[in-house]
């Protein structure tokens, strides 16, 4: 069975010359985004640029907004507004991730209920529980909703 191995949109891997021929911009032009904070590349120990497919996408959007008369200022905008969606969608697919490896790690269900003191108690499913001491106030969800994104 063949390994399925995904591909590291954010590693840094193409040089300037390269980055240039695959967004079709000329490389002082990808230099001046650089220096303006549009599109900032990762750097080699040694100065030089090292673009990633990531960066390539943004190049090219980044040319398609333009010749759409939008303003430089007005596009850094908006690719720090789609940065940040999918700085925050990858958090939530971590804290999503981290919830089902929890509720997996713990054997049997668990209920929360309030004590006759007014305490919190956890109780195993399928404890019986002396009604006029305590009341079930929580029980944990066994599964997460599927995630949906704007790509389904």
């Amino acid at each position: 069975m063949a390994e399925h191995h995904e591909i590291d949109e954010d590693a840094p891997i193409f040089a300037i010359a390269a980055a240039a021929e695959l967004s079709r911009m000329h490389p002082q032009t990808l230099r001046q985004y650089d220096r303006l904070g549009l599109v900032v590349p990762a750097r080699t120990q040694g100065g030089s640029r090292r673009y990633s497919l990531r960066h390539v996408a943004q190049l090219r959007e980044v040319a398609r907004m333009s010749a759409e008369g939008m303003s430089l200022p007005a596009i850094m905008r908006i690719l720090e507004l789609e940065n940040r969606v999918r700085e925050l969608h990858d958090r939530v697919a971590d804290l999503e991730e981290r919830m089902r490896t929890e509720i997996e790690r713990r054997p049997g269900a668990r209920v929360f209920a309030a004590g006759s003191t007014g305490s919190v108690v956890t109780l195993r499913s399928g404890t019986r529980v002396r009604r006029a001491t305590e009341v079930v106030v929580w029980r944990p969800r066994q599964q997460l909703p599927p995630t949906t994104t704007d790509d389904d």
